[in-house]
């Protein structure tokens, strides 16, 4: 990369809970991929764009954020206009291989003038899993519709892989990013290094594995997140029989040990695990409460059917005091890998360059 980095530059990536300017999704699209889950996954969007947007009851007029959506051929526009009428919602055309915005589209940081600027990483198929055409091309796309400055960074990480703190925290997984699927040739080392220049970390705290038969290896955003300086939640098994049970005990324990930026210990508080949550085929999938997504007005936290949904969406909402928490069904979503917050991403409230 050529030039100053985004630190150097003054930038660094703020926490979710910051104020947004607006959230970037794309519409459910491709029926190969999607299948006879596609009609259904849809609902769950427009469910919880209206979660983000979050229209007065009485008046229609939007409290939340507004809409970015992406929208790759003009019938699939059509649709998503008639399903996001009253929303707030700008649609873009624009190529995607699939939804998962998380991770393909630029990291937005902001500097302490109140400039926006997007990270835009490499992006390789989490580890060459799913290549999907125009995946890898969404990132500077949108990074240039957002009218921001850009900073090109060639080597590969996604958005979910790591949660920030806003006061310099960074939180990831060796699972994930020292996979040598990602970055091969690169170690724990030279990756903290970059992460301090790219998203303007100064601690970076490292977890071990994800859940269970996760395909993004481990993103940090099913397991952990910060929803307060000093203070991280994560899950903990709730009836027996968890798949994830170990693995939930070891990231509990780890986090307890750990100090932040500011050397704090960190906080940590707890919600239930949706326990198992099975496909089609009896198989656990990487079910989590903690892939929230917290907009200005609401945290949205997805749900699976199963006894521990509304336990969960109150313990989420008791950690966001202000904000509305909404649950919205994700069973079928997380059958194509993920929820709420692997399908957005938020570009913080501040201004363009110039």
């Amino acid at each position: 990369m050529s030039g100053p980095s985004p630190r150097a530059a003054g930038f660094a990536q703020p926490a979710e809970w910051a104020r947004h300017e607006a959230c970037w999704l794309a519409w459910p699209s491709h029926e190969e991929l999607w299948l006879d889950a596609l009609a259904p996954v849809q609902d769950a969007f427009v469910a919880f764009a209206r979660a983000i947007a979050d229209p007065d009851p009485a008046t229609g007029a939007p409290r939340g954020e507004r809409l970015e959506v992406l929208v790759p051929t003009p019938e699939r526009e059509a649709e998503a206009r008639a399903r996001l009428e009253g929303l707030p919602a700008t649609l873009r055309r624009l190529p995607f291989g699939d939804i998962w915005m998380r991770d393909i589209a630029p990291v937005f940081t902001t500097s302490s003038t109140g400039e926006v600027a997007a990270v835009s990483f490499g992006f390789n198929g989490w580890g060459g899993k799913y290549v999907l055409p125009g995946d890898a091309e969404v990132s500077g796309r949108v990074a240039a519709l957002a009218g921001t400055r850009t900073f090109r960074e060639p080597w590969v990480l996604e958005g979910g892989s790591v949660e920030p703190d806003g006061e310099g925290t960074l939180l990831t997984t060796r699972q994930c990013l020292l996979n040598p699927n990602r970055n091969p040739g690169l170690d724990e080392r030279e990756i903290e290094r970059r992460l301090r220049e790219a998203l303007g970390a100064e601690t970076v705290l490292w977890l071990g594995d994800g859940l269970l038969n996760d395909h993004t290896d481990g993103h940090v955003d099913t397991i952990a997140r910060f929803v307060a300086p000093g203070v991280v939640v994560c899950m903990e098994p709730s009836r027996a029989g968890d798949p994830n049970a170990a693995a939930l005990g070891t990231i509990l324990r780890d986090l307890a040990s750990m100090r932040d930026a500011r050397g704090r210990r960190l906080e940590v508080v707890t919600v239930p695990s949706p326990g198992l949550v099975a496909d089609g085929e009896g198989e656990p999938m990487p079910a989590s409460y903690v892939n929230f997504y917290v907009a200005n007005t609401t945290v949205t936290v997805p749900v699976y059917g199963v006894p521990q949904d509304g336990r969960a969406v109150e313990a989420v909402g008791r950690l966001f005091p202000g904000r509305r928490a909404v649950g919205v069904p994700a069973r079928q979503l997380l059958e194509g890998g993920g929820a709420f917050h692997c399908v957005s991403q938020q570009q913080p409230a501040g201004r363009a360059a110039g």
